[in-house]
């Protein structure tokens, strides 16, 4: 006590704000994670906190009242407080199985018999978190749930599926195959051709309205409404769940708890038949397992007799009640195995002669030979009438037989040849052994042994078999015992089996075995109730069969039974005097001595009544010691006196009728009692028997006793051996058990002295024993606790909270019942690991506070707090509170005071009014049923002492004995602190519900005193995770969890102010300790689960504020700012710092968005490049927001779009994160390598990755692309990244990131965002659009070939496990990462070993070692395909849309700061990029018409500041003009008719469209395999017809240009077309490229293309050589203009400096002459046209010499080269090529052959 006391004091009763003020205090972080992480653009006006701290929260519940929302109702309304219904407290009635409940019949019953039956017939209790199912733990983004989701999903149209298999394709294919023959047949450039052809196509549609000018604002309204409707509301209803184990937070529901059932197994008797029918015969059956020397379940008795046989018994058989008439039973087998057998054995009417001589005639005659021993079997028969009128009430032996159930089951072998002609339905199953849902069977060796043999044993799938079994062996009368039966069994499944050389009964035998349906009509349970559904009671029924599980099962009881077996075993009376050798045991239950109270409690066994009061055991013939094998079942009553116990009584039967010898003669008795001390007497017993009737009074006392003048058989030795088993949910036949139990029992009674054992306890030694009892439970025995556990929990619990009252003092048992319950279940978690979930749970521990567990009533009488007796209970409650603390506050002091000292009492003011008010109001209530209380007699104990039994709440004692607890007890419940954490909130919201408070305010629901213990039990387990994290993982791990959910579980009922200084403390201490770590991966994952479940609560987002308007917290006046606020003019300064204040992770954030801010700030930590060592979580933290983000998506309260946008709100900062990330974000672009956003890798670092790599500027210049530019726009040069290239993020991180960070912009406020990007600098804006560049790649439409690719793939796992793998080890830190990195590799050969991690990898590799069993089918039906591509694309689609709403904003905001024009570039790149991409054509059309708005913007921004983008722009249009989807062609005509227009009005021509169109054509026409001319030919049919009917420009020349431009365009079409058919052939194909590059002689732009469409072709086909030489001609070229433009003298002269190179180079000078000047509008400005260009390709021509292996070449080629580097003095450069020549000239040396070798090769143009 002495230490409690002190430890009262040491808690000084501080006020909880204060409390809250310590927890708050301030702490710095660690080094890795000090550095302020400040976020994009941080300009905060008020001091910021590092985000490696945590801030404090808003008072919540204050907040609420401060600062009520503006709107009364609506959907906001709801976001603002957790709703009124939200927990309820419900009383469910328990599923009954049968029609009438099992409660024993007696009406008086003693309290623990009243107890246990409350236990098994009351209520559930449950406590229903009514929105929990809406919290992510249950996330919807799940694949059944999601395929719900996606329906009706319109099918987007894609281009690439459309492919080329349609019909119409190929008569447009025949159709131009006949008008390409007038093209072969006019020589190039007939007009007349082309126009015709021209004249002949139809246009596409036309878009309404398209030549109207209207005004910008008005279009832009029209888009804007045109792309917002009919858009796909939940964005992650398309993207496929992150792949996850169990989410974390997920609790499921326990199950209910239930009687135990193993497998079933339906055994149907059809029929019996001897070969000669003279007598009855009676059969049972009961199961056997061989092992384990067991018999697993009681007997079946039946009998298939015709009525003539069952006549021959008519005297002596009552009238058979129809429950023994059943020819059916279920057995239920727990521990299926090869060892179990089907036992059959038969008796027949008591006979004169032994076994053998009765079983003679069935041996010997024959059905066949029924005529000729018609005589015989008439003699037989008259005989077998005599003995059935005389000897009918006696049994004797007969015969037995058995079936090897696993036999049958598995069907495995053939039956052994005993029990032949098994008609077993075909074919061979061997199901394996799956457990049924209600079969809980658990322990640590539940499952360790399920088979003995190969095949696993399972009833639950085989076949129905129909068995006839034909051969029995007699009994021998002296191989009776079980024992005996074992080594038969043993026996018969050997080879050569002795029971073979017998002599069989031959018979008939028919049964089916199946297993049992689930609920079969017309069932009897073992104590013959009617199971449900028994529709007509007059049917024979089925009888259920009790099974004797062979090994112990785990299971609480949750019905009453009372069973006691009696097995008589065998006798000796060779040393009795006297005639006794035909011997019968008379078995009788008895209730007193007199010979009429024998009791009807013995079960019939077949054809006979219910209930007898007798039973006797079958005889055999002429044997003075002989065996039995009898089962006697006996319903016990429930309440047992000392006066009852089995009688047995000896008989002599006679078996031949003689003169004066009667019938049966007693030869001996014996007893049992029933009760001993109090405790059933069970087991095994050998009892002496007396010779005459025991005396009076002798039933008390046990036949052991030597009673005076009594004779004995054989001077009372024991010669009876008889076994008693006892299977009762009442007698817990554990002696550790029983003593608590009867001692609590007796205090409830108050009766004393107590008689435990041969103990009497006095009322002064009861507290001793009391508690000396409760420590004792752990000696228990496991099993009866596990049955016994819901009543034991009960029991501990009451003695908490109603200290029971001994000699008049109250004794306080708090300390001992916590130590108990914590050993209990620590026992239930060592040896039943089988039954745990992912969280360590014991099922059978969350099935009792979830179902059973509840506040026990703190009033003797008072009716059960439920809802019959709800009025009673909350006038109890409140009755408690004034009677224990008044209002004086003295005696406040010393209740308090109380808790912790039991002597101190807080004595009421008055007690006798008090007293008598209470003892008047329980007179009205003594009718209720009770609840198990203290004594009738206390409230006369009551008026006695002046003392009320003290009441405490449980909720506040469990939190009271827990934080007072230490040592071993402290270590137990730290072990499974989830157990007492459930426990209190359960007790909690059922104090709530009975004192009416679950609507009052949160601050006033709980006492201060329990806060400040829940607030050190807090920080006493976070402090305990922190501390031993490293050294007992597992332990934290499950500890850390159940603190999380303790406290999602108090957000639902206290005050979530301080639940959330909770959290905040104990961040705090995780804080404080990641400063000392070396490596903080795993206590930051730890973190990251504890805030995920935090995070899953229901109402996470009401918790957040949603609603309230971050307002710097030093505000002057609050009203005012949330008073402007409601409108949405950004005026004021104050406006601005909120804008910013929500993008940021800014102090007001992070404090009113309490956990999203905890989210984000993870979030923001972990992707921060520089914090070492978390590269291991960004999986997990990715994981978490992306969860919560889907959740929210799903979410019916959320679906109003206003709504929404508030959510999103908490999520604002997102955007800023992923922006800092995008240098680490995986390059989506770099699949597609034809177009794409280059990676940050700088130029040099090409060559490293081998010389011969193609540049991919080139290859992009080959593949006809225009070339993007070299490395990412500028604001990526900006962060050095060429340090942090180490932690690239997997493509699933990254797509998850993207798709969050989608979500944020589809759901955000637009005013808001546009107000944002408004505040943004150039730089960042250009980062985000970036961000948007990588989206539109990531979330890029596959296509269906890809799908049916991906399908006969299986590769795709692999890859996962590989990316997961690299993710975990990178984790780790250092030069490890490095080594990964370049042994990437090899990663697969090495998943485990020294390459790991010492910190992520627990976790991690728990889940990577189960590989899991690749579950997706591999072979997806055609349908999954197509369900696949089509949530594919309308992800893609909703995607590219969002990105383009986001374009639209940050165009807006460019209109209104003029200073950011230069953005519009990255826009219109973003643009292109996505236009490059396949698209379906719902996004290409609001794609066309946004970049019409665009250009009509701002014109000059395409025709004279990105004029790279202008060409861009041409060839994506025109590819898109040539698609076979026509509304995709009417817009991209329309955009480009309008792109000509736009460029003649700014200076009346549009030669710079005009040109960049020809090369755009050209290029597509070179490249493009699926290329289809008809289609284009519309496009510009369409682009002609708008020229026509354009009035506005009727009177300009722009409609003639625009028909020469399409005439033109024309022209090259079909000379193209040719090429088209020569595709097969590679020498005619090049010379046409070769004839139509020497057309566009005078187009320099469009030679460039064509020799480079050459080079690529020959490139396909490795003529290395001659690639090269159309790009040394390309070099020319170009060389040529640059020395127009430049001059610059390391600059090659012109195509004269390539002479050496090819001969016939100077072909490219003549352009010269032609063109009047390179730098008229439009011409030379591709990129080639550079320097760079230049060098790029004479690098690649080098490279393709290289390959063609004419290293002479490549030495001239670098001639050139060289003095360029030279001048630009670039080092690195020149030493590469150095290299290179090093290479090339010892190559020459090795080769034998040289120039001469190279000439052969030497191709000329």
């Amino acid at each position: 006590m002495a230490e409690r006391r002190a430890f009262a004091q040491k808690i000084s009763r501080t006020v909880a704000a204060e409390v809250r003020k310590q927890i708050s205090g301030q702490y710095s972080g660690s080094p890795q994670l000090l550095k302020n992480l400040s976020l994009v653009g941080n300009v905060s006006h008020h001091a910021s906190v590092p985000l490696t701290e945590a801030v404090d929260p808003v008072d919540l519940e204050d907040y609420l009242i401060t600062h009520p929302l503006a709107v009364e109702s609506g959907p906001l309304r709801d976001l603002l407080e957790f709703p009124p219904d939200d927990i309820e407290v419900v009383y469910n009635p328990r599923d009954c199985r049968t029609l009438v409940s099992a409660v024993p019949e007696e009406s008086e019953m003693d309290p623990h018999v009243r107890d246990c039956v409350r236990s098994y017939t009351e209520d559930w209790a449950v406590v229903n978190r009514k929105y929990h199912k809406l919290g992510t733990g249950f996330n919807p983004n799940t694949l059944d749930k999601q395929k719900e989701r996606q329906k009706g999903l319109p099918k987007q149209i894609f281009e690439s599926d459309e492919g080329p298999d349609g019909n119409s394709y190929q008569d447009e294919q025949d159709d131009l195959k006949r008008r390409s023959m007038s093209i072969d047949d006019t020589p190039r450039g007939s007009w007349a051709c082309s126009i015709f052809d021209l004249k002949n196509s139809l246009p596409d549609a036309l878009l309404p309205s398209l030549l109207d000018r209207a005004a910008n604002e008005d279009i832009d309204r029209q888009n804007d409404d045109q792309r917002k409707a009919g858009r796909h509301k939940e964005l992650f209803a398309l993207h496929p769940a992150p792949d996850e184990e169990e989410p974390i937070e997920r609790l499921s529901i326990p199950e209910i708890p239930r009687e135990h059932f193993g497998q079933r197994l339906l055994v149907k008797c059809l029929s019996l038949k001897f070969e000669i029918e003279i007598e009855p015969i009676f059969a049972s059956l009961a199961l056997y397992d061989v092992k384990e020397k067991k018999k697993i379940s009681e007997n079946f008795y039946f009998d298939l007799n015709s009525e003539q046989m069952k006549g021959m018994l008519r005297p002596h058989v009552p009238p058979a009640a129809i429950t023994t008439l059943a020819r059916s039973a279920i057995f239920s087998i727990t521990y299926p195995s090869q060892d179990v057998f089907l036992v059959i054995k038969l008796e027949k009417v008591l006979q004169q002669g032994d076994i053998g001589e009765c079983a003679e005639p069935y041996m010997i005659f024959k059905e066949a030979d029924a005529t000729k021993n018609k005589e015989k079997l008439e003699k037989l028969r008259s005989q077998a009438d005599q003995f059935c009128q005389r000897l009918g009430k006696y049994r004797m032996p007969f015969a037995w037989t058995a079936i090897h159930l696993m036999n049958i089951v598995s069907s495995a072998g053939s039956l052994e040849r005993d029990s032949t002609d098994v008609e077993i339905s075909a074919g061979e199953r061997k199901g394996s052994w799956s457990e049924r849902r209600n079969s809980s069977v658990v322990g640590r060796r539940s499952l360790e042994r399920t088979t003995s043999g190969d095949e696993a044993c399972s009833l639950t799938t085989f076949r129905p078999a129909t068995l006839t079994v034909t051969n029995f062996f007699k009994q021998e009368g002296d191989r009776l015992s079980d024992e005996d039966l074992y080594k038969f069994l043993a026996d018969m499944r050997r080879p050569s089996s002795v029971l073979r050389r017998l002599r069989p009964i031959t018979a008939q035998l028919k049964i089916d075995i199946s297993p049992a349906p689930e609920n079969p009509h017309y069932c009897l349970t073992p104590e013959l109730l009617q199971v449900k559904l028994y529709p007509d009671s007059r049917v024979r029924p089925t009888r259920e069969i009790l099974e004797f599980p062979a090994r112990d099962v785990y299971v609480p009881n949750t019905t009453y039974r009372n069973l006691l077996y009696v097995y008589p075993q065998s006798l000796n009376f060779a040393n009795r005097q006297g005639s006794a050798r035909n011997i019968t045991v008379k078995v009788q239950f008895m209730y007193g001595e007199d010979p009429s109270n024998a009791m009807p409690v013995i079960f019939g066994k077949s054809s006979c009544s219910e209930f007898s009061k007798e039973a006797y055991t079958a005889v055999v013939y002429h044997n003075r010691s002989p065996d039995f094998h009898e089962e006697i079942k006996v319903k016990l009553p429930a309440t047992l006196t000392d006066h009852h116990h089995l009688l047995f009584t000896f008989y002599h039967v006679s078996c031949q009728q003689k003169q004066n010898t009667p019938l049966e003669t007693p030869v001996g008795y014996t007893w049992i009692p029933m009760l001993q001390n109090g405790r059933l007497k069970t087991g095994q017993f050998c009892l002496p028997v007396s010779l005459e009737k025991p005396p009076q009074a002798y039933s008390v006392l046990s036949p052991e006793v030597p009673l005076p003048g009594m004779k004995w058989v054989d001077n009372h030795k024991g010669v009876f051996n008889v076994e008693v088993v006892a299977v009762s949910s009442i007698h817990t036949q554990d002696p550790y058990l029983d003593k608590f139990f009867a001692l609590v029992n007796a205090l409830d009674e108050h009766m004393f002295p107590v008689r435990i054992g041969d103990m009497r306890i006095m009322e002064n030694t009861l507290e001793n024993e009391l508690k000396s009892s409760i420590s004792a439970l752990s000696s228990s025995q496991l099993e009866p606790v596990v049955r016994f556990l819901h009543l034991l929990l009960d029991k501990l619990i009451l003695l908490v909270v109603r200290p029971p009252v001994i000699a008049g003092q109250i004794v306080n048992l708090g300390q001992a019942s916590f130590e108990a319950m914590a050993s209990i279940v620590n026992r239930l978690h060592k040896n039943l690991e089988g039954s745990q979930d992912q969280h360590g749970r014991n099922s059978l521990l969350t099935s009792y506070i979830y179902y059973v567990f509840r506040l026990p009533n703190t009033y003797p009488n008072s009716p059960s707090p439920g809802p019959g007796g709800l009025g009673g209970s909350v006038h109890y409650a409140t009755m408690a509170r004034s009677a224990v603390r008044p209002a004086s506050l003295h005696l406040n002091r010393s209740r308090s005071l109380s808790n912790s000292n039991p002597d101190i009492s807080g004595t009421p003011t008055s007690p006798d009014d008090e007293v008598r008010s209470i003892i008047g109001s329980k007179a009205m209530d003594r009718s209720c049923n009770r609840m198990s209380s203290h004594t009738e007699t206390s409230s006369f104990l009551q008026t006695l002492t002046g003392r009320l039994p003290t009441k405490k709440l449980f909720h506040e004692e469990l939190a009271l004995q827990w934080v007072v607890c230490s040592g071993s007890v402290r270590e137990a419940a730290l072990q499974q602190a989830w157990f007492f954490f459930e426990l209190m909130v359960k007790s909690m919201v059922h104090h709530l519900y009975f004192t009416d408070k679950l609507d009052s305010p949160r601050k006033n629901r709980f006492p201060e005193r329990f806060m400040d213990d829940i607030a050190a039990l807090a920080s006493t387990i976070a402090s305990d995770i922190v501390s031993r994290f490293q050294k007992d993982t597992e332990m934290v791990e499950r500890l850390n969890m159940s603190l999380a959910f303790f406290l999602n579980d108090l957000l639902s009922v206290m005050d979530r102010g301080f639940v959330f200084s909770l959290v905040k403390a104990c961040y705090k201490q995780v804080s404080s300790k990641l400063y000392s770590l070396p490596n903080p991966s795993l206590l930051v994952s730890l973190r990251l689960d504890f805030l995920r479940v935090i995070c899953s609560h229901e109402h996470y987002v009401t918790l957040n504020l949603p609603c309230s308007l971050l307002t710097p917290p030093a505000s002057p006046s609050p009203s005012v700012s949330s008073a402007t606020s409601q409108s949405s003019g950004f005026s004021t300064n104050v406006q601005d710092q909120k804008t910013a204040n929500m993008f940021e992770l800014s102090l007001p954030f992070r404090q009113q968005h309490y956990l999203a801010g905890l989210v984000l700030t993870e979030l923001a930590i972990i992707l921060d490049p520089d914090a070492d060592g978390l590269f291991g979580l960004h999986k997990k933290v990715i994981n978490m927001v992306h969860n919560l983000l889907s959740s929210h998506d799903s979410d019916p309260r959320y679906s109003d779009p206003q709504v929404k946008a508030r959510v999103a709100m908490l999520y604002l900062p997102l955007i800023g994160i992923i922006m800092e990330t995008v240098p680490q974000l995986y390059d989506f672009t770099e699949t597609h390598n034809q177009r794409g956003r280059p990676s940050c890798v700088a130029i040099e670092d090409y060559e490293s990755e081998g010389g011969n790599m193609i540049s991919q500027t080139v290859a992009m210049a080959i593949a006809g692309a225009p070339v993007p530019q070299l490395a990412r726009p500028s604001s990526f040069l900006l962060t050095s990244s060429a340090g942090r290239q180490h932690s690239m993020f997997s493509a699933e991180s990254s797509r998850s990131l993207l798709i969050c960070l989608l979500w944020v912009l589809k759901n955000a406020d637009e005013t808001v965002l546009q107000k944002w990007f408004t505040d943004l600098s150039v730089l960042q804006l250009n980062r985000l659009l970036d961000l948007l560049h990588l989206c539109v790649s990531c979330f890029e439409y596959k296509g269906k070939k890809v799908f049916e690719r991906m399908n006969s793939l299986t590769f795709k796992k692999s890859k996962d496990m590989r990316a997961k793998l690299e993710e975990a080890i990178l984790g780790s830190i250092g030069a490890r990462q490095e080594m990964v990195r370049r042994s990437r590799g090899q990663l697969e050969r090495s998943p485990s070993g020294s390459a790991f991690g010492s910190q992520e990898n627990l976790r991690w590799r728990k889940d990577m070692t189960h590989w899991r069993q690749n579950t997706e089918k591999l072979d997806k039906s055609r349908a999954e395909i197509e369900h696949e591509a089509l949530i594919d694309g309308n992800l893609a689609t909703e995607a590219n849309l969002i990105i383009l709403d986001t374009l639209e904003i940050v165009v807006q905001t460019v209109s209104l700061a003029e200073s950011k024009e230069s953005i519009l570039g990255g826009v219109l790149k973003v643009l292109l990029h996505s236009m490059a991409c396949h698209q379906s054509a719902l996004y290409l059309q609001h794609c066309f018409a946004t970049q019409r708005a665009l250009v009509s913007k701002f014109p000059e921004l395409l025709f004279e500041e990105e004029t790279e983008q202008c060409a861009d722009l041409c060839l994506r249009l025109l590819r898109h003009c040539s698609s076979s989807v026509s509304s995709i062609r009417s817009h991209a005509s329309a955009s480009l008719y309008l792109l000509m227009r736009q460029n003649f009005e700014i200076g009346n021509n549009f030669a710079r469209v005009k040109m960049q169109v020809t090369m755009s054509l050209s290029s597509l026409v070179g490249t493009s395999q699926s290329f289809n001319e008809e289609f284009l030919r519309r496009s510009l049919k369409t682009i002609l017809t708008y020229a026509e009917e354009d009035l506005d420009l009727r009177e300009t020349t722009f409609p003639d240009q625009v028909q020469d431009l399409v005439f033109n365009l024309h022209m090259i079409l079909s000379d193209t077309v040719k090429m088209k058919e020569h595709q097969e052939d590679p020498e005619m194909l090049i010379d046409l490229m070769y004839r139509i590059a020497k057309g566009y002689q005078t187009s320099p732009d469009l030679r460039l293309t064509w020799l480079q469409n050459m080079a690529g072709k020959h490139s396909e086909r490795s003529n290395h050589a001659e690639a090269a030489q159309c790009l040394v001609h390309s070099a020319a070229l170009v060389a040529e203009y640059l020395s127009m433009l430049e001059d610059r003298k390391y600059l090659p002269v012109g195509c004269v400096t390539f002479q050496n190179i090819s001969s016939n180079v100077l072909e490219e000078s003549a352009v010269s002459d032609d063109v009047v000047s390179p730098d008229e509008e439009g011409i030379c400005s591709g990129k080639y046209f550079t320097e760079a260009g230049l060098v790029g390709l004479l690098e690649q021509a080098a490279a393709s010499f290289s390959m063609a292996g004419m290293y002479e070449a490549v030495n001239e080629v670098y001639k050139v080269l060289i003095p360029i580097h030279e001048a630009n003095r670039d080092a690195k450069k020149l030493s590469v090529i150095h290299g290179k020549l090093q290479e090339a000239f010892s190559k020459i040396v090795h080769q034998s052959t040289g120039w001469e070798f190279v000439l052969c090769e030497y191709f000329s143009f």
